[in-house]
């Protein structure tokens, strides 16, 4: 048996996110969606054309409906309504419409793909992975949450100490979006942690630019091109890849975790090991501040959860 990829939305992340995908090779079929009339379609002709770039036999599958999809081992969940370009919005205001979205894919997929890994994209990502998981019951759920923030973090780290990226390890933690923060006591740079490196090279760095660039850049690239594209989408594969390889890779996913203060598990981000299994994650070696900012992050995507069954009327 093959692995076979879904990959639902086929806007202006869900197609670049479906051709690096592609491009690794990872699955024998590929099925894409999208309730756009003939958008699939017309997707599924140029990847059918990539194949023949890159002489790889595959089996394109294009659908209307998201109930089409069957027999899916991982389902990439990219639908929904994107903030707009040049108005002050946040991520946060996308949950109404977007509930309903994930809502409906929630109730009519699993069914058709008992088997299947999913991986949520729609925004507010750890909120809408919360929502998916509840209404799916689907055991692997998680969100890309702060992983492509944390891609955002090591590139502004490495510019603002003039080093190569390659040499900045660590992660962002808590809340994809505007209250996204870096949890420095993961970084390090040339294989030493932040504080120690600073120290011996009498480099100085300004975190605070570090967490406005990782909180304000995607706004400025939405602004001047209309999305973020290929930035998001590298990160998903990193994701998409360790779990159907069984990598085992430390990646800063939203996962279903048990949170002080809150009455069920929500979807929030801690650093973890990501496989065919989630875990084990760090929670236990953070620091007491960073694993505070963590809870707090977790209340607020409470609250989008709660706004959003709301909006689908199950709450």
């Amino acid at each position: 048996m093959g692995t076979h990829i879904a990959v639902v939305g086929n806007g202006r992340i869900g197609r670049p996110t479906a051709y690096t995908l592609f491009n690794e090779r990872l699955a024998d079929e590929f099925s894409l969606v999208d309730v756009k009339p003939r958008q699939a379609w017309a997707f599924g002709e140029e990847l059918r054309h990539v194949a023949a770039s890159l002489r790889y036999d595959i089996e394109i599958n294009t659908y209307e409906e998201d109930e089409g999809v069957t027999g899916a081992d991982l389902v990439v969940v990219c639908p929904g309504k994107p903030r707009i370009p040049g108005v002050q919005m946040d991520r946060r205001e996308l949950v109404g419409a977007n509930a309903e979205i994930i809502n409906f894919i929630a109730e009519v997929m699993p069914a058709n793909n008992p088997d299947a890994r999913w991986v949520i994209v729609t925004n507010p990502v750890d909120a809408m992975a919360t929502l998916f998981k509840k209404v799916s019951g689907a055991d692997f759920v998680i969100g890309t949450g702060d992983h492509p923030d944390t891609l955002r973090m090591r590139t502004k780290i490495s510019m603002e100490l003039g080093i190569p990226v390659s040499k900045v390890d660590g992660f962002v933690g808590g809340e994809h979006g505007s209250s996204a923060f870096p949890l420095w006591s993961t970084v390090k740079v040339d294989g030493k942690p932040l504080d120690e490196y600073l120290t011996e090279t009498g480099k100085e760095l300004n975190r605070e630019a570090v967490v406005s660039y990782v909180r304000g850049v995607s706004k400025k690239i939405v602004d001047i091109i209309g999305g973020t594209e290929v930035g998001p989408a590298a990160g998903f594969r990193d994701i998409v890849r360790s779990i159907l390889e069984d990598r085992g890779e430390v990646y800063s996913i939203s996962q279903s975790l048990e949170m002080p203060g809150l009455p069920e598990p929500i979807n929030v981000n801690v650093p973890t090991k990501v496989g065919k299994t989630i875990g084990p994650n760090i929670w236990d070696d953070l620091p007491r501040n960073e694993k505070a900012y963590i809870i707090e992050a977790s209340q607020a995507i409470y609250a989008n959860y709660q706004t959003g069954l709301k909006a689908v009327g199950k709450a």
